[in-house]
Formats: structure tokens, C-alpha cells, sequence
């Protein structure tokens, strides 16, 4: 796969070739295999992450008991016209909750790039779909320019919690769809690539400290941060709103920031929120279950 995003920009106004293709046409060449089949496993996530939005069950709670329900909450309150950020981010929060519930609770879901960030992309691409009244075919091209993010990322940091802490998570996911948003919203390469930077940005640094040690608190609140934050770092860049630093560079410097975490807070359970007084407790309390 790609190593920069500066790569498939140069390719992109060279060749003429859109970045979901360029990306595509890279996956099939590594991996031997048609665009034809290529695009049919594409078909078959993106319904799969409908799926795992669409088989939610708001009576459902996880083993731990932790997660469950909010989903529902949220929607109950969109419902009333209650909601103080509107109808499309509302959207965006109910999916990214109700995905993420799924996943603590043992149901099939997408890793987007993990299972713990799985509600980010979908919850964004779900709700702009219905939004835009897109096509499942568009939709699968976002999912290639959102793939390329992330297997830029991959290449030059990580995407590993025990990594690289939940920067390297939600702050992934989160920069894979906010450019496949601005993809999906009309813009080229060098956009996409800004959007990326600018989501990502804004969660360097973030630790992965799940309560427990399970991937519920406060991993399922933390997909509507990285799903909501996504969409604004596309409306910046719509608006013209440019990243003083390139999109490679902050990618670079997650690493760096990754590298440089202590172990307690990079999905151990032995930091951060898990070693607060109430996190302790839960934890005592699950165990003795």
C-alpha cells in the first residue's frame, strides 16, 4: 500500500486518476486479486457495517454491564427535536454509539481500523448516505479513500491502542472519515488529505485507558467524538481551512507521541481513567462477578 498520502496526491494530479481508484488499483497489484473481487469484498464490508448499525438491540446491555441502552437515548431524544447540535450530527452520534454498543456486546461489527473504533467511519458514511441520498457504489468508494488513510497510517505510525495509545484508534478512524467525507462531498486528494490532518490533530495524544481492561468505557463514547470531530475537520476543509502541518507529518508525529506514552496509558487498564477511584471499583466489581 501507500506510504505518504503526498504520494497519492502527486499520483492523483499526474495521472488524472481519482484517489479511491489509485487506492484500489495499489490493493489488487499487492494483494493479486481483480478490481472486480476487490470491489465486491468492499460491497460486502459496507453492508456489513449496515448491518451491525441496523441489528442494534437498545433491551441489550454487555457482560460487564457497562454498555448498553445509550443508543437508544440518543435517538429517543433526536426523535424530540431536543438536541442542541442538530438532526445530521445527532445521526452521527446515535450510529457511532449504537455500532460501538454492538461490539461490547458481542455482536459482528467492522474493525474501522479496530474493533474498539469501529463506530467512526460508519456513523459518518451511514448518516451522509442517508443524508445525500447516495449510492452504495459511491459509498464503496469512500471506503477506498478511507482505506488508504488508514493503511498510510499503518505504514508510518500504528494502529494499535497498545501502540499507540487511542490516538492511534478513534484519532485514525476519526482522520479516515473525515477524508472519505470530503471525498464523498466532492473534493480531490490534496482536500481529503487536509481533512485527514485536521481530524487527526485534534486528538494527538489521546491515551487508551479502558476501565477493566474491556473495550467499553470510555471507548464507546470516545467513536462519537472521533465520528463527530471527523465532520468538522471536513466542513473546515470545505471551507477552505487548511493544516499548517502536511498530513505525513502528523502521522509522523502520532508515532512519536506514541512512542514516547507510558505503557500505563496504552491500553494496559493501569492509567488514566481505569485507576481513578470509580474506574477501580468497577473493575473489583466485574472480577468478583
Amino acid at each position: 500500500m501507500y506510504e505518504s498520502l503526498k504520494q497519492i496526491c502527486l499520483e492523483e494530479e499526474a495521472k488524472g486518476t481519482p484517489f479511491w481508484k489509485l487506492v484500489q488499483m495499489e490493493e489488487c497489484k499487492e494483494l493479486q486479486k481483480t478490481q472486480e473481487a476487490s470491489h465486491q469484498e468492499m460491497l460486502g464490508i459496507y453492508q456489513a457495517m449496515h448491518a451491525s448499525y441496523e441489528d442494534y438491540e437498545d433491551k441489550l446491555y454487555s457482560a460487564s454491564g457497562l454498555v448498553g441502552g445509550e443508543g437508544a437515548k440518543i435517538f429517543k431524544r433526536r426523535m424530540e427535536g431536543k438536541l442542541l447540535c442538530g438532526d445530521l450530527i445527532g445521526r452521527v452520534m446515535e450510529k457511532a454509539l449504537k455500532i460501538s454498543e454492538s461490539n461490547a456486546c458481542m455482536k459482528r461489527i467492522v474493525a474501522a481500523p479496530t474493533a474498539g473504533s469501529c463506530g467512526v467511519v460508519p456513523a459518518v458514511f451511514l448518516s451522509i448516505q442517508e443524508e445525500k441520498k447516495l449510492s452504495d457504489e459511491k459509498m464503496v468508494e469512500a471506503l477506498y479513500v478511507a482505506g488508504g488513510i488508514g493503511g498510510v497510517i499503518a505504514s508510518r505510525a500504528s494502529l494499535s491502542g497498545a501502540a499507540g495509545g487511542c490516538q492511534a484508534e478513534i484519532g485514525a478512524a476519526s482522520a479516515m472519515a473525515a477524508g472519505g467525507l470530503v471525498y464523498l462531498l466532492g473534493g480531490g486528494a490534496p482536500e481529503i488529505a487536509n481533512a485527514s490532518a485536521l481530524a487527526l490533530k485534534s486528538l494527538l495524544g489521546l491515551a487508551c485507558d479502558p476501565v477493566a481492561g474491556l473495550v467499553e468505557v470510555p471507548c464507546v463514547k470516545r467513536n462519537v467524538l472521533g465520528a463527530v470531530n471527523a465532520v468538522t475537520a471536513a466542513d473546515m476543509t470545505l471551507a477552505g481551512i487548511r493544516s499548517k502541518i502536511p498530513a505525513d507529518e502528523v502521522f509522523d508525529a502520532m508515532y512519536n507521541i506514541g512512542k514516547h506514552m507510558d505503557e500505563e496509558i496504552r491500553e494496559t487498564a493501569k492509567g488514566g481513567l481505569a485507576t481513578t477511584p470509580t474506574g477501580v471499583q468497577i473493575s473489583e466489581k466485574i472480577v468478583m462477578q
